[in-house]
């Protein structure tokens, strides 16, 4: 029993990492293409460019969705910000459902893990969900429901002292202030976001110039950093669940709980049961993928699988987000014509793939089980690609390479301000990006304090060739 047991959770384990091992790359590259876009496309128009209900302006609200980033909590968070600033309510649903349905990062996860025929059904259903979304509060919104609670928000913030993060529209806080030359205080979320903001003011040129130059590569790797942040646990715990969902959940709780059969019921039950099991699943933004591979492997149907994908925005902690945010009656709004809208798409996606006799055949592909996941081939060398990509981003990142700040600190040759940890040896003042820096420092301090303290002045390039 005991052996069983452990041979169980090594299969899960292998089956959870290959997918994470397949799909890295996918992962890494849109991440990658993500943060360029952030950095290098303004959302300073977005709010009043969303601001009008109109086909104009939804549409607007989705390419600036499909651009941007692929975190369920981020998304909100700047639908939030848009939403206080004047945008549309149904503009601020599209641009949230975009940014969780129609990225690439998504789109190749989807592809490899799950198949062509799911892509299709993703980016086809991703715009669908917009219009049927759209359609749904077109007809049902309640007349004020959305502009009183946007006065409370503005107001409650403004009371509670909260300040959007300019770059990101999360809460900033005190910690990670800045006052402007024009005297305004502003408050970032992060570290990240506040280099953000002081790249986008010190940067000069075009996108082309600072990709030439290693502040525009620092300001990618920052953003890139920033992106994993948001999504490693979604990601990590999303592929490790699969794996033990795959091995241990046994077939008949899947035959239990979605209806088998070809009729209109049955492919709207399970499209319903699908964003059902996603609303408890806790796996949010493409950490839901894999599970979804688990629940085809278990013989859902097709409309159950990709009505589950689409669930992300109606987890039950991103539920909590939006009644923290707008109180109970829109979290509950919001939940009914999201709910609704997914499974209907779910269900019509499945009866039109059928109808076009393109739904793929279960019986034809290999399980989770019977795959090997690590081989020499495509994947490996795309792989080392990414890594090695990822790699560089986050050493032009940790190293300080063209950020700003006017110390360079000794131990790890990062920017930094005199705001940070800082020790006086020798007469020279050094300052440090963290405690743990400045106690390196502290224990061996001959061998860092030859480097000084102070980043020259002709500029970035010649302070880093020394290091």
């Amino acid at each position: 029993m005991q052996a069983a047991l452990v041979d169980g959770i090594l299969e899960s384990l292998r089956i959870g990492v290959g997918f994470l091992w397949t799909a890295a790359w996918a992962i890494i590259m849109g991440l990658v293409i993500t943060s360029l876009v952030q950095v290098y496309v303004s959302k300073e128009q977005m709010a009043k460019v969303l601001g009008e209900e109109s086909l104009s302006g939804l549409t607007k609200a989705t390419v600036f969705g499909a651009a941007s980033s692929g975190c369920s909590f981020g998304a909100v968070a700047i639908g939030k910000g848009l939403f206080k600033k004047g945008a549309a309510v149904v503009n601020v649903l599209a641009f949230m459902f975009a940014s969780t349905n129609l990225i690439i990062e998504l789109g190749l996860m989807i592809l490899l893990l799950l198949g062509w025929e799911f892509l299709v059904a993703e980016l086809l259903g991703g715009v669908l969900l917009i219009a049927v979304m759209a359609l749904i509060v077109h007809l049902t919104l309640p007349e004020n429901l959305f502009e009183e609670v946007r006065e409370e928000l503005s107001q409650h913030d403004q009371e509670q002292g909260i300040t959007e993060d300019p770059t990101c529209g999360m809460e900033g806080t005190d910690e990670f202030s800045i006052v402007t030359d024009g005297g305004e205080s502003l408050k970032f979320c992060s570290a990240g976001c506040r280099e953000t903001y002081e790249q986008e003011i010190a940067s000069s040129g075009g996108w082309r110039d600072e990709l030439l130059s290693w502040g525009g590569w620092y300001k990618v790797g920052n953003q890139y950093r920033k992106e994993w942040s948001m999504i490693w646990k979604d990601v990590v715990g999303g592929f490790l669940i699969s794996g033990f969902v795959i091995v241990f959940v046994p077939q008949w709780v899947w035959n239990t709980l979605f209806l088998k059969g070809d009729s209109l019921f049955v492919s709207a039950e399970n499209a319903i049961m699908g964003v059902t099991i996603a609303i408890i699943s806790f796996v949010g933004s493409i950490g839901n993928v894999p599970f979804a591979v688990a629940l085809w492997g278990g013989g859902v149907s097709f409309a159950g699988v990709i009505a589950f994908v689409y669930a992300d925005l109606i987890t039950i902690p991103v539920l909590n987000v939006y009644r923290k945010y707008y109180g109970w009656t829109v979290m509950l709004y919001i939940l009914g014509v999201f709910f609704v809208t997914m499974a209907f798409t779910g269900f019509l996606m499945e009866e039109l793939f059928a109808t076009l006799g393109i739904i793929p055949n279960l019986a034809g592909g290999q399980t989770a089980s019977d795959q090997t996941y690590f081989e020499l081939n495509y994947t490996f060398y795309l792989n080392v690609i990414a890594f090695a990509l990822s790699g560089f981003l986050l050493y032009v990142y940790r190293r300080g390479l063209g950020a700003p700040g006017q110390y360079r600190d000794p131990v790890c040759g990062m920017r930094t301000e005199e705001s940070g940890p800082s020790l006086t040896h020798d007469g020279e003042t050094y300052y440090f990006c963290s405690n743990r820096c400045k106690r390196s420092f502290e224990k061996r301090p001959s061998e860092f304090a030859q480097h000084h303290p102070q980043v020259s002045e002709t500029g970035s390039s010649q302070s880093h060739e020394h290091h």
